[in-house]
C-alpha cells in the first residue's frame, strides 16, 4: 500500500520541483506528470515523482484531516512495540 501526502510546490527548476509539507522539503521529478507545474501547486508524489496535481482546496482538506487523525498520538519512538 502507498499513502501520498499533499506536498505544495515552493519552486520549480525545469523538470525538477522542491516540494514542502509540515517544513520539510524535498525534490521531485515532474516528467511523469505530463502537465503544467507552477509554484503554489499541490501535488502527490511517489518514489521522487510527482504522479497528480490536487486541487488546492482538497490538499487542504487531506492534511487537515491528516493532522486531525495524529493528534494525540504518540510520536512512533514513544509508542512503544507493537502488540504481539
Amino acid at each position: 500500500m502507498c499513502l501520498a501526502v499533499p506536498t505544495k510546490v515552493v519552486t520549480v527548476e525545469g523538470n525538477v520541483a522542491t516540494v514542502d509539507v509540515q517544513g520539510v522539503q524535498a525534490q521531485v521529478r515532474l516528467d511523469a506528470l505530463g502537465e503544467e507545474v507552477r509554484i503554489g501547486d499541490y501535488l502527490l508524489v511517489h518514489a521522487g515523482f510527482a504522479i497528480r496535481r490536487l486541487d488546492p482546496e482538497d490538499a487542504q482538506e487531506t492534511l487537515a484531516l491528516l493532522d486531525e487523525l495524529l493528534a494525540g498520538e504518540p510520536p512512533a519512538s514513544e509508542a512503544g512495540p507493537p502488540p504481539a
